[in-house]
């Protein structure tokens, strides 16, 4: 079968089938979405090793991190070792519209970049996750909680919705701060905004510890993705992960912004990168915090051993 029509030499297939059920878009609308934003989505990608969501015709939506081995020639990679499977992944960089035309022909609905450029860290990222039983509103909370935590520590940071249920807050970090310094600092902000007020917020990793807080998650650190501001997500309307300032956080719904509304809202603007702070130096007692507090992963595997031998027992 012949393409449907042909950008930047990117031979586009099937645009008019659905691009999944409940999407209420078509493979088109996630082409045309993807290409008008290009010029501010492509910033957050260039030169970042790349993981997709795709979601192809029959089948449940997939992360891919490899690069296939049917990619074009002109898509460029790079080698990372993983060391939490002990092997090295070629992941893809996304540096130019037409690749990012070719990720969107391959049914590419989401975008998670690392928050490595080369090898330095360049912002620092809190995810605000809400309990399965909480709404936006409790996110709102828990970011104002957040903000005060930067504000008290000389920091500033740019929110966005995360195109799901909660937010991102990302912090811009200057200089070449080892990514051990730059993943204690995380923590310690988080600890800080939730001794603020531990009745909203809650840095518990285990979830069946976090008695319906808004969760801290302060694990998004060095070679971990976020879903780039400006990515559609691969859920019901194809919401899409969008910048917000802070004073208007609570007059908004993340179901506001979709591939079919974001374009109309933004026009030639590019609010991401307009609300972004300039980057910012670490204090030392921000790190000395960090750096006394376990990472919340391995916490909970040790903690979920012991309970699992208490059970036992």
């Amino acid at each position: 079968m012949g393409a449907d029509e042909e950008r930047d030499g990117v031979a586009l297939t099937n645009l008019a089938q659905p691009l999944f059920e409940g999407a209420d878009a078509t493979k088109r609308d996630l082409v045309d979405y993807l290409d008008v934003m290009s010029t501010r989505i492509l910033p957050e990608l260039r030169d970042r090793p790349l993981s997709v969501i795709r979601v192809l015709r029959g089948q449940r939506p997939f992360m891919q991190k490899n690069l296939p081995a049917y990619a074009p020639s002109w898509v460029p990679s790079v080698d990372v070792w993983a060391e939490s499977s002990q092997r090295t992944v070629s992941y893809a960089l996304c540096n130019d519209r037409r690749t990012l035309l070719w990720f969107a022909n391959q049914r590419a609905v989401e975008y998670h970049p690392t928050l490595l450029r080369g090898a330095r860290a360049t912002h620092l990222v809190l995810d605000l996750d809400p309990p399965v039983d909480g709404g936006f509103g409790a996110v709102v909370r828990a970011a104002a909680l957040v903000r005060q935590a930067l504000a008290d520590a000389g920091l500033s940071g740019a929110v966005k919705t995360s195109g799901a249920k909660g937010v991102h807050v990302f912090v811009p970090v200057a200089g070449d701060v080892p990514i051990d310094d730059v993943a204690a600092a995380t923590r310690a902000l988080a600890a800080r905004a939730e001794r603020l007020d531990p009745a909203v917020a809650t840095t518990a990793y285990i979830r069946e510890d976090r008695g319906g807080r808004v969760f801290l998650d302060s694990t998004r650190a060095g070679g971990a993705t976020v879903a780039a501001a400006y990515s559609p997500r691969a859920r019901p309307g194809v919401p899409v992960s969008f910048p917000v300032p802070w004073d208007e956080l609570d007059q908004v719904s993340p179901r506001d912004f979709t591939v079919h509304t974001v374009p109309r809202l933004i026009g030639d603007s590019d609010p991401w990168a307009e609300s972004m702070p300039a980057p910012q130096a670490l204090g030392a007692d921000l790190l000395e915090e960090g750096q006394a507090i376990p990472v919340a992963r391995v916490q909970a595997m040790h903690e979920g051993k012991r309970r699992a031998r208490a059970r036992r027992g």
